[in-house]
């Protein structure tokens, strides 16, 4: 009988012209959205005959969410559901149902339900979906807790099969559970059919193990707080983390190298149309020479310069709102068009709900309001949305075709773009080039500059709720590390240079082999023969002994007149105790003299009775300058 073709028939049924007018009316509707007509005419065509015949009537505003529904569930092509997604799309946004359909949902639904159930006791099952149904976290939150806590119950199956309900539950089979859990690998008690296969074995991360941990916590603490079980086990310690598992857990915000993030701020400030990938529109059976851009190009270049610049998460960067940038000149609110030629204009963004704290507004370059506002000038009108984290009807900045821009457009294809046109890999040693590292990036940045913000600065800049959550952002730059260490000259500040004199005529002579002085420490106030000066504890304060020849002595006077005197100098490593006497004067000379009293010089004298005049003093003070000026 060949393929049934609905607009014939609704044509037929309900005449050409009232099947063109509710057509026209949507496809008018979504190319005011941004889409092409050319690519709408024969799925919107087929769908809207379809829905209308399927509804008994010829007009739109007749049409219902369950028509859609059932219509969508039964679609066999491609093109008949992308058409009844798109009249799904304009019916929501024309106010006449009260929200868009999804592919397939009750099926998809079903089918995973029916794959997370398999090997669970129905008693537990119902359990957790009563508290799923019950909880008021977040969605997606709830929704990762409840696959966690039937992956808890297919434990309990498997290993304890006649507990059942979580009042069954006992200290001693929570403290199992916390053992199975930090002995889990990748795959187990779970499908692995969408697991990555190289992972599948292995040790479960330390996150995986906090996270099974947590949701079990929440579960038992909201049961026992909601009076459906009784006390028996205080859940924050029953199912607490292992401290063996926490200490390998910590912020490790991974910085982007210097390198590698200026190249990609210049990939990003010099993005063209031609960089970006297209949609192709099929002409005919093997023509797809038309290419056009998803996204437009001025809306690409906003969310580019916002990543590089802003230091938004990739939550805050899609949630952004029309009207979220505004300028100022001092405290002076003025517009777009006086901020273009008005002095010391400062830009001011406005930062979304997020997940640590409220709404703020934050300054940021001028270039992101710039990039913003070019994209707000030729942005077409598209629907509001609801903000699933805050529950308001919204005008989102980024969104196009009636859609807000999807959570994986930054990291799977606009970062990949950029790396591509900076030559750099999409991969470093800290792992995937992310959205959330140009974040980590600025936040260290910002901190290493030459007038680096201060920590409360760049907690509220950041967003932060505590300033512990910015400390593990902010990272010392290796170069910045390195000057820091070059300065505190850890290695100098220990090391002393003392002059000696080398005696050339006894060493020809073989005086010196027979016991006569050859070289000379000149100690300021005199000279010190012994051959391993820099062994003797008295070195820094000498003692006087039979080695030391004072330089007003004829012997001396005799030594400093020879022609043949070589002049060197020798590093001395100092103890901590004879630095400070170098750099603290008379005090700590003292001080450095009472420490040696009872320590024997060179020859065996022991300075217990001596006593250090106030010029013995002055002359080591002298020497210890000639020590610190020879650094």
């Amino acid at each position: 009988m060949g393929p049934f073709l609905h607009r014939s028939f609704a044509e037929k049924i309900f005449g050409t012209e009232l099947l063109h007018q509710s057509t026209r009316s949507v496809i008018d509707v979504l190319v005011g959205w941004g889409y092409s007509e050319k690519r709408l005419s024969s799925s919107v065509q087929e769908a809207m005959a379809e829905l209308l015949l399927r509804n008994r009537s010829p007009y739109i505003a007749d049409l219902k969410y369950e028509t859609l529904t059932s219509a969508l569930n039964i679609a066999r092509s491609k093109v008949s559901r992308q058409g009844i997604l798109l009249i799904s799309r304009v019916l929501h946004g024309l106010k006449i149902t009260s929200r868009e359909v999804a592919i397939r949902a009750k099926q998809d639904e079903r089918f995973q339900e029916e794959s997370l159930l398999s090997g669970i006791d129905s008693i537990w099952v119902e359990w957790c979906r009563r508290w799923r149904n019950t909880s008021t976290l977040a969605n997606n939150t709830r929704l990762a807790n409840y696959t966690r806590l039937l992956r808890m119950g297919r434990w309990l199956t498997q290993y304890h099969p006649t507990i059942t309900a979580p009042d069954q539950w006992t200290r001693e089979l929570a403290a199992e559970f916390v053992a199975a859990v930090d002995r889990w690998s990748v795959g187990d008690l779970v499908r692995t059919e969408r697991l990555n296969q190289q992972k599948v074995g292995k040790p479960l991360s330390p996150g995986a193990k906090t996270a099974l941990l947590g949701a079990a916590r929440v579960f038992f603490r909201d049961c026992q707080e909601w009076g459906w079980i009784p006390r028996r086990l205080d859940p924050s310690r029953s199912f607490g983390t292992p401290r063996s598992i926490r200490s390998l857990i910590g912020p490790a915000p991974r910085v982007i190298a210097d390198d590698v993030w200026a190249k990609l701020l210049w990939a990003g400030l010099n993005l063209q149309a031609d960089d970006l990938p297209g949609a192709m529109w099929k002409r005919g059976p093997h023509d797809y020479t038309d290419r056009s851009l998803w996204y437009p190009i001025e809306m690409v270049r906003a969310l580019v310069i916002v990543w590089l610049f802003a230091g938004l998460r990739r939550d805050e960067i899609i949630r952004l709102r029309i009207g979220c940038i505004r300028w100022s000149q001092g405290d002076t609110s003025i517009s777009s068009e006086e901020s273009a030629t008005a002095k010391d204009v400062t830009c001011w963004l406005d930062v979304p709900v997020n997940k640590t704290t409220t709404a703020f507004t934050k300054p940021i370059d001028r270039l992101v309001g710039e990039a913003i506002e070019a994209w707000q000038r030729v942005r077409p009108e598209q629907p509001s949305n609801v903000d699933q984290k805050t529950g308001e009807v919204v005008d989102y900045l980024f969104s196009y075709r009636g859609q807000r821009v999807g959570k994986g457009f930054l990291n799977d294809t606009l970062i990949p773009i950029l790396c591509r046109k900076a030559g750099v890999p999409e991969h470093d040693a800290r792992g995937n080039i992310t959205s959330h590292r140009a974040r980590s990036t600025i936040a260290s940045q910002l901190a290493n500059s030459k007038e680096p913000m201060s920590l409360f600065e760049l907690q509220t800049w950041l967003g932060h709720a505590s300033p512990e959550s910015t400390l593990s952002y902010v990272r010392v730059t290796p170069t910045k590390l390195g000057q820091s260490y070059t300065s505190a000259s850890y290695f100098e500040r220990n090391i002393r240079t003392i002059e000696v004199l080398i005696d050339q005529d006894a060493v020809r002579s073989g005086a010196a082999a027979a016991g006569e002085p050859w070289r000379f420490y000149d100690l300021g106030h005199g000279y010190c023969t012994y051959d391993f000066f820099n062994q003797c504890p008295h070195r820094m304060a000498c003692a006087k002994c039979s080695f030391y020849v004072s330089k007003a002595s004829s012997q001396s006077q005799l030594l400093e007149a020879k022609a043949n005197l070589l002049r060197m100098s020798q590093e001395i490593h100092l103890t901590e105790d004879e630095r400070l006497a170098v750099e603290d004067g008379a005090a700590a000379i003292e001080q450095l003299l009472s420490k040696l009293v009872n320590v024997s010089a060179p020859d065996g004298f022991i300075p217990r009775e001596y006593s250090a005049s106030k010029q013995d003093i002055m002359l080591l003070e002298a020497y210890n300058k000639n020590l610190l000026n020879n650094r």
